[in-house]
């Protein structure tokens, strides 16, 4: 019990500072003196039984002490007063974090971490170290980690509590050179680039994120398939990347007669050479934490284990209290500790059976899986039915790509063809990766959607992981369970989706739309993409779509164009329609702007545009309404006789415009205009008359859509109404010509 004496503190601490980086930094010293004030009276009362609670109250003190420090720094800096007055400055700023390129309403823009060393305005001239989030366009190749540059940009509020201010950079200097250590790491991550250009496109983006997290170029589509198979921890610099350094380190020490002092020495300068070659990201250190936690682990049993990581938990909070609410860490933390402690008992039954290699094989996947669940399905709203089997697979290839991809990268700065030997070996074994994950990825029952509160799994895990480990040491029983469990994930279960005669679906997309009309032999259109590739991907997916005939972009709002890329994951499009406001859009699709009045057939969908009727954003005359909502596309669709209104996010001005064109509106089924905003035209409504409405929402949305004075007037109007932040995807079906609503909630 000694050994895990520090659990509690660390636990402690860890629920201390996920509260206090959003309390302001008064609540933390009020918590730090009466934390401080707590251990001091328990040192007197119970100056020995009371060592857990004195634990305790220094663990929380000193959180709560840093957490407080570092809020009352950016609180009162003076660039944080800049960024409230939103001034125009000019800055000498450090890159934090490598550059990042991202893509938003179809542009391709750059975000970066900064340290702001000074920043010159027109009165002011500060010298500070206040971190900030950077964004500009153009290319980011030179912003690495370590380079500084000189920028002019416009500051504003960040809304993250360990910034000063958010920088939208308007122009800037090249970017300097590190130093010498920096350049160094930087010439290696090349080398590991360059090493692997020999392979196939997957495995060369691949390698790099599993040598040092350099993860820029893998695809959508690989990270989808990943976490599906609940292999995402791959691309991630993770304690398994420092594990195994320092493995092949430690090993050839002892080859080549280091012994114990010397090996430890080896190690402390391995784990700072691997936070210098993978960053020194907040993820990063948390790693080289957990591979330190490994290693205390060989040396000192699971026991010893534990008490470290409560150690580094501690620590690594008093350095950075916002890890604290980071996933990453998270997943870490909670994945180490089901390692420690529920592996060893786990592997111990299952070795009264069969050996202790394979026991080791299979326990330490099924322990950090089991842990991780509550986490996993809180942050994806998944739970990976194929992990632990993907895992498995996929261990034995990892550790020779990632030594193979960083000997690669070394050799590559002396003799680039001898670095590509090395760089083939890598992709060799990273395409076996990719072969597991994208095969898991596709079996109908990968990945579980988990809908109910994540907190039930709280309750069930625990009673999950006392069956197993009581069932671990029946072989027939363990064996049989597990054969039944991948039958089923193999063929699972008629689900009846996608339900037979569909004419419409609505994803569930969250906070915005997308809309699937069947065209035919898996084909589809297309209406807005929501803003989520995943989800997008998913609805798609499920639907058994792999061509897109028609992609419609209503009007160019983040909420309808951002899941672009997951409608090109994997399928064909053939043509992109949008608005007046535009789109995003492919090299290799051709692109039209539609005009009011044309139509379309493809398959079984034939589609008028009833707005907008100019080329231009319309006017709104209330100058509450949206001139980009007012200027969606809005379809009178007909598909196998059902009519269908696909109103975009047009509000009262435009839906009254419509009515003006005197047209034909009646439909029996309406997706809802702008999500169920209470800006609605009831003329609009009445002359539409459907029977049925859509309504794509995001659930507990900042916008409080659907409003009640939406619903209130669909219930006026006799509609019925199917939501998709409570339902799912909606389906449409006509059977017998009766419509039906089917839902995959």
């Amino acid at each position: 019990m000694h050994d895990l004496r520090m659990v509690p503190p660390a636990l402690v601490a860890w629920g201390a500072a996920a509260w206090l980086v959003t309390a302001g930094s008064r609540i933390g010293v009020v918590v730090a003196v009466i934390a401080v004030t707590a251990g001091a009276g328990l040192t007197r009362w119970r100056p020995r039984r009371g060592l857990v609670w004195v634990l305790t109250a220094v663990c929380l003190a000193a959180v709560a002490a840093s957490t407080a420090w570092r809020l009352a720094t950016v609180e009162h800096s003076p660039l944080a007063e800049l960024a409230v007055q939103r001034r125009l400055v000019t800055l000498d700023l450090e890159v934090r974090r490598d550059a990042r390129t991202f893509t938003h309403h179809g542009h391709e823009s750059v975000v970066v971490e900064v340290l702001v060393r000074r920043a010159v305005s027109r009165d002011v001239d500060l010298d500070t170290r206040d971190h900030a989030t950077a964004f500009l366009d153009g290319g980011a190749g030179d912003l690495v980690v370590g380079r500084r540059f000189t920028a002019t940009g416009r500051l504003a509020p960040s809304e993250a509590s360990d910034e000063a201010a958010v920088i939208d950079i308007v122009s800037r200097g090249p970017a300097d050179r590190a130093t010498w250590w920096w350049e160094a790491s930087e010439h290696v991550r090349e080398g590991v680039r360059q090493a692997v250009t020999p392979v196939g496109d997957e495995p060369e983006a691949l390698v790099p994120a599993l040598v040092d997290g350099d993860d820029g170029r893998v695809s959508d589509k690989v990270e989808e398939d990943f976490r599906r198979a609940g292999l995402t921890h791959l691309m991630a610099v993770s304690g398994t990347n420092l594990t195994i350094v320092l493995a092949v380190v430690m090993g050839v020490g002892r080859a080549a007669g280091v012994r114990r002092r010397g090996l430890w020495m080896l190690a402390a300068v391995s784990i700072i050479a691997f936070v210098l070659l993978a960053r020194p990201d907040p993820s990063v250190v948390r790693a080289a934490a957990m591979g330190a936690v490994g290693v205390a682990a060989l040396g000192f049993g699971a026991r010893g284990g534990v008490r470290a990581l409560a150690w580094a938990v501690v620590g690594l909070l008093f350095l950075d209290p916002w890890l604290s609410r980071s996933a990453g860490f998270i997943l870490s933390v909670t994945a180490t500790g089901g390692i420690l402690l529920l592996a060893p008992p786990l592997a111990r039954r299952l070795e009264r059976w069969m050996p202790r290699w394979c026991a080791l094989a299979i326990a330490v996947p099924i322990a950090a899986q089991l842990v991780c669940t509550p986490a996993i399905a809180a942050l994806s709203g998944e739970v990976s039915l194929v992990a632990v089997v993907a895992n498995l697979l996929a261990a034995p290839a990892v550790a020779p790509a990632t030594v193979a991809g960083l000997v690669g990268g070394l050799l590559a700065l002396v003799s680039l063809p001898l670095g590509h030997l090395a760089g083939i070996a890598a992709g060799a074994c990273a395409s076996w990766i990719l072969t597991v994950g994208h095969r898991a990825a596709a079996l109908d029952a990968a990945a579980l959607e988990w809908r109910s509160p994540w907190q039930w799994l709280l309750v069930l895990v625990p009673v999950a992981t006392a069956a197993i480990v009581a069932v671990s040491s029946r072989p027939v029983l363990f064996i049989g369970l597990s054969a039944g469990l991948l039958v089923a994930v193999w063929r699972p279960p008629e689900t009846g989706w996608p339900p037979d005669g569909w004419v419409m679906v609505a994803c569930d997309v969250g906070q915005g739309d997308a809309t699937v009309l069947p065209a035919g032999d898996g084909s589809a259109v297309v209406v807005d993409a929501g803003p989520d590739p995943t989800a997008v991907d998913r609805c798609l997916d499920r639907l058994d779509i792999d061509r897109v005939r028609l992609m419609v972009f209503t009007h160019a709002h983040a909420d309808h164009v951002d899941g672009w890329p997951g409608v090109l994951g994997g399928r064909t499009v053939d043509q992109v329609a949008v608005g007046p406001t535009g789109g995003p859009a492919a090299a290799a699709i051709p692109r039209h702007v539609t005009a009011p009045g044309e139509s379309f057939t493809i398959g079984d969908v034939t589609a008028e545009v009833v707005w907008p009727v100019a080329t231009g954003p319309v006017r709104a005359s209330g100058g509450e309404g949206s001139a980009a909502n007012d200027a969606s596309v809005v379809l009178a669709v007909r598909v196998r006789g059902v009519r269908l209104m696909l109103s975009g996010d047009i509000e009262p001005d435009a839906q009254q415009g419509i009515l003006r064109e005197d047209r034909d509106l009646a439909a029996d089924v309406l997706k809802m205009p702008h999500h169920g905003s209470a800006r609605q035209s009831e003329a609009f409504f009445e002359a539409v008359g459907a029977r049925l409405v859509t309504i794509s929402a995001g659930e507990d949305n900042d916008y409080g859509h659907p409003a009640g004075a939406a619903l209130a007037l669909m219930r006026a109007q006799g509609m019925r109404w199917w939501r998709t932040d409570t339902d799912g995807d909606i389906a449409i079906v006509e059977r017998d010509g009766r419509l039906l609503v089917v839902t995959r909630g």
